[in-house]
């Protein structure tokens, strides 16, 4: 038996559906998703501890007591399916959708392959139905970097005021909705709630999950009052949640029975792959990858949470790795002074300098600046010297405007759904210095294949953390609303608006519609 522990596929044409929210799908600022668009529905070992650094590391997890005896996770998942049968029309309808999908199931058994096994200890702890399990598939097809037009992100795609409200911390240097076990925890807290919330019914609570509760439980009242019944399947939903649960249990039909829908799962050891490691503060991830002994890639693979090349000055400082790259990571770490776990570099404060200018400069937050340097305020003084977090290897990230390093020349062979905007990041220049290298305008259709010239002091060109390891640009489609403009679409995905003119074939002269769909290339990790 093929047994993996992780896997790193190209990406398959599909879009995923559904989002936890707080918020009603009925009601107004609805972040739910909508069909047909990416976001919308798929269509066709302990280790030792170490007192200098504060690290602990923590097997994910050993097998419970009652786990079932086997090799394979995805036999103690069906073991664990506990839900009803349901409509069988509606089950049948969205069953249809997956059979015969071999290589998006062989795709989600390979992604989700370093998370199973955790995923699954932690709803046999909490007492959970194992088609819980089964719910990224439908809401992500088990990708951590999923993005929806409804700013929905992460396995379990949490919008973003439900994440704050479960603790998900997101900013500018981690957005803890990519995190996989603090996305998960949070994620099976809020089912335990729904489940409380709507008297045991699962059906009830995974709608509430894609709808929000209000809208289900005025679902429910409405029925209550007709004289009829208030079970799921009698409910008036949502599209999308009336497809929502029959294509949950169409996963389960088909993850009990593979081989009679002519699929296959890549069987997945039933045992720790993956150990967290607590540091006890901020650290540079290249050179935790360094220590580990892995590379960068599979660092963002199994850490997908974060956005740059740090963990947050306020953490988490976690790490997840291959279990059996802990303990040299842990001997190598206790060898590495604190002070070294960050590389800064001092600016000297010129007169009429501001915390913004050289944090644009920088290519930093604000925040982590005042924060590096105890600042409260946006007052500093000309001539004194501040601090600036940088990273250990050349990631885009941060400003080499002035350096003294030499520029070297790239010719760069553009990709599909690349833009100015997306290159521009990559090596750490501006859209600006690109149109001027090539004779472009900003408004400029790149054609796949087209080479360009760029001059960086970079040594390798590359994006933030993020985009260097994963496919952190996500095509989202996205529907105009009443009172949506090209700049507040901009704003809200972060992107330009000569990048929505150029993705859209829209005119200086075009004036968007209610309705009207629009294509955008959506950077995860900038976006929020």
């Amino acid at each position: 038996m093929r047994c993996l522990r992780w896997g790193f596929p190209i990406a398959l044409m599909l879009t995923i559906s559904g989002c936890a929210s707080l918020q009603d799908s009925s009601g107004p600022g609805s972040q739910s998703s909508t069909p047909g668009g990416s976001g919308g529905y798929f269509s066709p070992t302990a280790a030792s501890a170490s007192t200098q650094t504060g690290m602990l590391a923590e097997t994910l997890t050993q097998p419970s007591s009652e786990a079932i005896e086997s090799n394979d996770v995805w036999d103690r998942i069906r073991a664990g399916f506990t839900l009803p049968e349901g409509n069988a029309a509606r089950v049948a309808k969205e069953r249809q959708r997956y059979v015969g999908l071999e290589d998006f199931w062989i795709t989600v058994s390979e992604r989700a392959s370093p998370y199973l096994f955790h995923i699954a200890e932690e709803i046999d702890t909490r007492g959970l139905p194992m088609e819980v399990a089964l719910l990224p598939i439908v809401e992500s097809a088990y990708k951590p970097t999923a993005y929806s037009h409804g700013r929905a992100a992460g396995l379990w795609q949490f919008i973003p005021s439900t994440g704050q409200h479960f603790g998900l911390d997101q900013n500018w240097w981690y957005d803890g909705r990519r995190d996989v076990l603090a996305s998960t925890d949070a994620a099976l807290t809020y089912l335990t709630y729904l489940h409380e919330f709507f008297d045991g019914d699962w059906l009830l609570a995974f709608a509430a999950y894609n709808a929000g509760q209000g809208t289900v439980a005025r679902a429910i009242k409405r029925n209550e009052a007709a004289g009829k019944p208030t079970d799921y399947w009698s409910l008036s939903l949502p599209r999308e949640t009336m497809q929502y649960v029959p294509r949950l249990l169409a996963a389960r039909d088909i993850v009990l029975d593979p081989p009679a829908y002519g699929v296959a799962l890549v069987p997945i050891d039933n045992e720790p792959a993956i150990s967290v490691v607590e540091l006890a503060h901020q650290f540079d991830l290249a050179l935790a990858a360094e220590l580990a002994g892995i590379d960068m890639e599979m660092l963002y693979a199994l850490n997908p949470g974060y956005n740059r090349w740090a963990s947050a000055p306020e953490g988490p400082h976690r790490l997840l790795l291959p279990l059996a790259q802990v303990d040299q990571f842990n001997q190598r770490a206790a060898e590495v002074p604190r002070e070294q776990w960050m590389r800064w570099q001092r600016h000297l404060v010129s007169p009429g300098e501001t915390l913004g200018e050289i944090a644009q400069r920088y290519r930093i937050s604000v925040s982590a600046l005042q924060e590096a340097n105890n600042i409260n305020g946006h007052i500093i003084r000309a001539g004194s010297d501040l601090l600036v977090p940088v990273s250990s290897r050349p990631t885009g990230t941060e400003n080499i405007a002035g350096s003294t390093q030499s520029e070297q020349r790239f010719n760069h062979v553009v990709q599909p759904g690349e833009s100015l905007w997306a290159i521009s990041r990559r090596y750490g220049v501006s859209v600006d210095q690109l149109v001027s290298w090539n004779a472009l305008s900003a408004d400029n259709t790149l054609r796949v294949g087209e080479q360009l010239t760029v001059w960086s002091t970079e040594s390798a060109p590359t994006s933030n953390l993020a985009s260097n390891a994963v496919d952190t640009i996500q095509q989202v489609n996205y529907t105009v609303r009443q009172g949506d403009s090209l700049y507040r679409i901009a704003e809200r995905f972060r992107v330009t608006i000569a990048d929505l003119r150029r993705w859209n074939n829209l005119g200086s002269n075009n004036l968007l519609q209610p309705g009207q769909r629009l294509q955008l290339q959506v950077d995860v990790t900038a976006a929020q």
